[in-house]
């Protein structure tokens, strides 16, 4: 109940006032700059670049090159375009369908390449970076080779050194 005994004894003139529009507007300049100029943000605007230029050469490929050598390739004068089934007198054009198909089928082996092999093997390579340690430098050698040469003295001779006794 608090905030709304609040709510209603605020007067509406001071909230209308407390509203600057140029404050809100350069606000809301800075969010989006923010947003956009985000490194991911980049790179997915990239990425979807490039997969709309990719997907014109596929089709194009797919169009121009793979499907009028499939219709080469099968009996008939027509070309892929021209395919039609006739059912109770009523055509049924799948040529254009199957040209789909295969734009589709060419684009998701692409991907699947991509995605999930390459960067697979790339994640993978990177575990295995990540999990075998480098191999250790002249100088951790010496140091550990003076720690074991320590060890070896404290413990292994009860004698002090002649200085040490003197003392």
């Amino acid at each position: 109940m608090e905030p709304l005994k609040r709510a209603l004894a605020r007067d509406p003139s001071t909230q209308v006032g407390s509203v600057i529009p140029t404050r809100q507007t350069w606000s809301l300049v800075e969010e989006f700059k923010n947003f956009a100029f985000k490194g991911n943000v980049v790179d997915l605007a990239v990425g979807v670049i490039i997969g709309a230029a990719f997907g014109k050469v596929v089709d194009s490929l797919v169009k121009h090159i793979l499907m009028p050598l499939v219709s080469v390739l099968l009996p008939g004068q027509q070309s892929y375009v021209d395919w039609k089934a006739v059912i109770h007198g009523k055509e049924i054009p799948y040529g254009l369908f199957l040209g789909e198909v295969v734009n589709f089928l060419i684009i998701a082996v692409a991907i699947f390449l991509f995605i999930v092999k390459f960067l697979g093997w790339l994640m993978r390579t990177r575990q295995e970076e990540a999990v075998t340690p480098p191999p250790p430098t002249k100088e951790e050698v010496l140091l550990t080779e003076i720690r074991d040469l320590l060890k070896a003295g404290v413990h292994g001779n009860t004698e002090r050194p002649a200085a040490q006794r003197q003392t």
